[in-house]
Parts: structure tokens; C-alpha cells; sequence
């Protein structure tokens, strides 16, 4: 994948996370402000706190995603985009023209993954 293509794919997705973050923040997603002390139904409360995790969860997601294309610009910018940081081999570019922010190639990220 050429460096500059790739680039421009990955400052367009963290522009993509940054306004879908802005959007759920400014909706009230992740606050507890909306959970009404008033009397109600525990299904009502279960509902809302069922919500309010899987808000919380996207905003991590985001944040984490973020941060992966953060780091992949950064290779970029030092020159070592593509190459896998644990083994140092190429990434494939079928991998990168899928996961751009890729850091490690398929076999590393199959490892990392498991040990996890």
C-alpha cells in the first residue's frame, strides 16, 4: 500500500471515530445523569444501564481504535509502516488495504491475539 494512500485513509478514519465520538458524547452516551432517580420498573433501570454499558463500551472501542491509527501514523512518520513490530517482517498489503492501522502481520497478530 503506498505510504501516502495509506496516510490519507487513516487520518480520514480518525476523523470518521473523532466526530462519531463527538456525536455520542454530545447525545449523553457514557453519562449516568440520565438514570432517573424517580420510582420505576427494575426492567426500566436494567434497560438503562444496559444501554449505558454498551455506550461506555463503543467510547472505548473508539478511544482504543484511536489510538491504534495514532500509533500507525507515528510508523509512518518514522519510516516503519508496514514492517510487523514484533517480527519485522512486511505486512502483506491484502492485511494493510484492510487494517490499515495494522501493526503487526497476520501470524504475530494471531499470537498476540491468543496469548491474550
Amino acid at each position: 500500500m503506498d505510504v501516502q494512500d495509506a496516510r490519507q485513509q487513516l487520518e480520514q478514519m480518525l476523523h470518521e471515530l473523532d466526530t462519531a465520538t463527538t456525536t455520542l458524547e454530545s447525545e449523553g452516551a457514557g453519562d449516568n445523569a440520565e438514570l432517573s432517580h424517580v420510582d420505576q420498573h427494575p426492567a426500566d433501570n436494567a434497560s438503562d444501564l444496559v444501554d449505558q454499558d454498551r455506550e461506555n463500551a463503543l467510547l472505548e472501542a473508539a478511544d482504543t481504535q484511536r489510538a491504534q491509527i495514532r500509533a500507525a501514523l507515528a510508523r509512518i512518520d518514522d519510516g516503519t509502516y508496514g514492517t510487523c513490530t514484533d517480527c519485522g517482517a512486511a505486512i502483506s498489503e491484502a492485511r494493510l488495504s484492510v487494517r490499515p492501522e495494522a501493526a503487526r502481520c497476520v501470524e504475530c497478530q494471531s499470537k498476540a491475539e491468543d496469548a491474550a
